[in-house]
């Protein structure tokens, strides 16, 4: 996916009040940014370090730029907008780059779905598809460990613990459910759930793989010009026996 709009070279100051972010441009300036990410960015917020940037021509904007991309602790790259996994795991199963998503002739996004009233990111079917609808949901992962290790989750997550259980549900409903880490980061070749972070979504974890959810991990390539989905991970060593 290239970058659209494109990305322009900052150097980063600080994150505060969760969705803001100064940076400073080329030019010196220094410029306030719509965050656009939920978790801790714990390992991201590297002041004096190189990012990136896009800008908006919508004047209904309160900040017209967004933050895209950061440096970690480690030198790697991380894609923190969490708005655009979603659109790079779309364009894969479109273009049939993931083996174990391909067949469904239907694609459809934030769909309501569950006894907890959530919006599955990706749902897919076919009419021919013998196992019925297939739910998606998708996490962005940027929690940057060292040594080509991500981690997942970068805090406490009780939406995500809510999400897994969800999908349990669509499993014990007869469909398949898959939670699709998109590794955002430079440099990574495995992931783990971070259960030292949250134990709770580390167990509840355990207990969606237990009874037939579907983890898989793909790496993107990250850069200024283009983001897009490259190849799959191992992941998820270590996890706790399920409390079933």
């Amino acid at each position: 996916m290239l970058n659209t709009p494109s990305f322009f070279p900052a150097t980063f100051v600080k994150r505060y009040k969760r969705f803001f972010a100064d940076v400073v441009d080329h030019q010196g300036n220094t410029l306030t940014l719509h965050c656009p990410n939920t978790g801790s960015m714990k390992n991201c917020q590297v002041e004096g370090s190189p990012c990136w940037y896009s800008l908006s021509d919508n004047p209904k904007r309160k900040l017209p730029g967004t933050l895209e991309i950061v440096t970690t602790s480690n030198g790697q790259l991380a894609g923190i907008n969490t708005a655009r996994p979603n659109h790079l795991v779309c364009e894969a199963i479109e273009t049939n780059l993931i083996p174990e998503l391909r067949g469904y002739e239907q694609l459809r996004t934030e769909v309501r779905y569950g006894d907890e009233k959530s919006r599955i990111d990706i749902l897919l079917g076919s009419d021919s598809c013998s196992q019925g609808l297939c739910y998606v949901e998708v996490k962005n992962v940027t929690l940057d460990m060292g040594d080509g290790l991500a981690m997942f989750p970068d805090s406490v997550t009780s939406r995500g613990t809510k999400h897994l259980r969800e999908l349990m549900a669509m499993v014990a409903q007869g469909h398949r459910a898959v939670l699709f880490f998109c590794v955002q980061l430079t440099g990574i070749n495995r992931i783990e759930i971070a259960a030292h972070i949250d134990p709770v979504y580390a167990q509840t974890m355990a207990q969606a793989i237990a009874v037939g959810v579907e983890v898989m991990a793909w790496r993107a390539t990250l850069s200024p010009a283009e983001i897009l989905l490259q190849e799959p991970l191992s992941c998820l060593q270590g996890l706790p026996k399920p409390e079933l």
